[in-house]
């Protein structure tokens, strides 16, 4: 690859798709009028355009929103490309078409529903799970629905105000609105855990009967129109219930499941929430690699005194110290759509998503049997049913800790290329200011990331193998050696499972778990957040080997040197490092910068940022 003119063959990379592909589809989406920024819009009118953009990228699919909705790959697309514009239809896009659409498209038990009000945005789908007094605990929720026998329908209901779901998209704002609404089952008094329910929720009047909202104050960010929500005495139909292998309910009354923990049962009931952590990385991608391309463009173009003062005026990207703090962001986030493409790709090899099931659920399927390009090239990109597979714990625990490691890259990026950009990255008209927001809210949304890596680090105690162990560095290794330098990070990752395992067995600690797991804890995280560093690089390693680009490998040791040093001093400590190789870090640093410089704007022309967008900005005008 040549460096010269590289643009085709560095979004070959980065996007893994043709011109005729998900990610040409919706960057193509978002050039249409209705994505420009309204500096103008009150709070309330940035909900109904956020809808409004909704409705234009439903027309625009060139599949069926049900082939959408089973195609994590094609959402994934979607989140990254919506979320350069407006992380409000990011998230309304989220919630429709993953966790609402998603989740009735994998009942395979009940009689078939018609789907048309939903896919062609007659309704709005929401999804309500978590709640006032429950969010990462949400296994615990206490929202009831009381199966009524003599009726064979169910009662919906919030107990208190603790139970009241927190804080979905549910106001009348956007149309009229239905939910898969996460409640506890009661049959003749036993909780038979949590269910999901198909509830009605407003209608062009507003709630409907029984149904409480409450829209919750502007939150900084992309505006959605959460709200709280509570249910009285809110009747469901018997094909209300969301039924799967996490539990069917019989003709008699009775609740069957092939999965004995109540726990379980309902990790299994929200499954798509593992492909809304996919989602969200996804989204901050987009969010993330728009603000550099905005920050690199605006480092050429703004001009400042010349190092000698006088009238000499220079592009602020002269200067070193300006434009190296990019060009690390450049290397992580190349990092972290190579990460992302990797980890897709394995969650799909282990999952059990089933488009060819769900293609019999379709309520406008074409019947002309010659699909056009466009369709032919998404599902040609299709997940497969493979054979069941005992790795796919793994796999669902590589996309939370790739989940968590994406996004806090993502609130790092951000944050820089808004302080590159001054005051005026500070104004939301200048497409920098939401940002940091919007990955705030992919933090925390589909599992916050600390509880969500906590669990990771828990589960990588013992059901994830010890690395290897590496050979001590002997002082002949170029420290700018991606091999030499993953090498090390090995170690790193090798010190901190062996001391979170001798931590979590600790004297002292025998019979109480939850002392055992405090001890652990925290070299326990470090674990997790290395080992997702190392998946980065084997993925970077990856693409690069693609490419045969010498430039692109020195991105790569760039990214590795920056993210190594919080661990040198480990690194020298367990010899992976030679005092010597230590001291030479910072020189190779810093000339691995000055040899990629010039091709910083390369990089981020990559990126393929829409010039709609960017010619949009006050920020970048001439």
């Amino acid at each position: 690859m040549s460096i010269t003119s590289p643009r085709p063959t560095l979004r070959e990379l980065l996007f893994q798709d043709g011109p005729e592909g998900p990610h040409a589809h919706h960057r193509s989406t978002i050039t249409a009028p209705v994505f420009r920024h309204r500096p103008e819009a009150t709070t309330e009118e940035r909900w109904r355009l956020a809808y409004a953009r909704l409705r234009h990228i439903n027309t625009q699919l060139p599949v069926t929103p049900e082939e959408l909705a089973t195609n994590p790959r094609h959402l994934a697309a979607l989140h990254e490309w919506t979320s350069v514009v407006d992380g409000g239809t990011t998230s309304l896009a989220s919630i429709h078409y993953n966790l609402f659409l998603g989740s009735l498209l994998a009942d395979h038990d009940s009689p078939p529903r018609d789907l048309t009000p939903y896919t062609s945005l007659a309704q709005i789908g929401t999804f309500l799970c978590t709640e006032h007094g429950h969010g990462n605990d949400a296994a615990a929720l206490e929202t009831t629905a009381t199966y009524d026998a003599a009726h064979d329908a169910f009662v919906l209901n919030t107990p208190h105000d603790g139970a009241t779901k927190y804080m979905p998209n549910t106001s009348p704002a956007g149309g009229p609105k239905t939910g898969v609404v996460a409640a506890r089952l009661l049959v003749d008094g036993r909780d038979e855990g949590v269910f999901l329910f198909l509830t009605p929720l407003t209608d062009e009047y507003g709630p409907l009967p029984g149904v409480k909202i409450e829209p919750l104050p502007p939150r900084v960010g992309s505006p959605v129109d959460h709200c709280v929500t509570t249910f009285t005495d809110v009747r469901l139909p018997r094909t209300a219930l969301i039924q799967g292998p996490h539990g069917r309910l019989t003709s008699d009354g009775t609740v069957s499941s092939t999965i004995g923990s109540p726990r379980k049962r309902f990790l299994t009931a929200i499954d798509r929430v593992t492909i809304g952590k996919l989602c969200m990385s996804a989204s901050t991608l987009g969010g993330s690699r728009a603000a550099l391309a905005v920050a690199v463009r605006y480092a050429e173009l703004r001009k400042v005194s010349g190092p000698a003062g006088g009238t000499d005026r220079v592009p602020i990207s002269a200067y070193l110290s300006h434009r190296s703090r990019l060009l690390d962001r450049v290397a992580t986030a190349y990092a972290m759509t190579f990460l992302h493409r990797a980890v897709m790709d394995e969650w799909l090899s282990h999952s059990s998503t089933e488009p060819a099931r769900a293609a019999e659920r379709l309520s406008h399927s074409s019947t002309d049997p010659a699909e056009p390009p466009a369709q032919a090239q998404w599902l040609s990109h299709s997940p497969t049913q493979p054979p069941a597979t005992s790795d796919r714990p793994a796999a669902e625990r590589l996309v939370a800790v790739a989940k968590g490691w994406i996004t806090y890259q993502a609130r790092d990026i951000v944050t820089e290329c808004r302080e590159r950009c001054g005051a005026r990255g500070l104004f939301p008209a200048n497409g920098l200011a939401d940002y940091p927001a919007n990955v705030e809210g992919a933090i925390t949304a589909e599992g916050d990331n600390l509880a969500v890596w906590s669990k990771a680090g828990a589960e990588m105690l013992f059901a994830h193998p010890l690395a290897e162990e590496q050979p001590e560095a002997t002082g002949a290794e170029n420290v700018t050696d991606v091999t030499f330098l993953r090498r090390a990070l090995t170690t790193a990752e090798r010190h901190w499972h062996r001391t979170a395992r001798a931590a979590l067995r600790a004297p002292g600690t025998q019979g109480d778990t939850f002392t055992r797991w405090n001890n652990a804890a925290l070299p326990a995280l470090t674990l997790v957040e290395t080992y997702a560093l190392g998946r980065a690089s084997d993925a970077f390693a990856t693409a690069c080997t693609q490419a045969a680009s010498p430039e692109l490998t020195a991105l790569h040791a760039l990214f590795l040197l920056r993210h190594l040093q919080p661990h040198e001093g480990l690194l020298l400590a367990e010899g992976a490092l030679t005092p010597d190789q230590i001291r030479a870090l910072p020189t190779a640093r810093a000339t691995l910068t000055t040899l990629l410089s010039p091709h910083l704007t390369t990089f981020t022309d990559a990126f393929d940022i829409p010039e709609e967008h960017l010619n949009s900005l006050p920020l970048l005008a001439a």
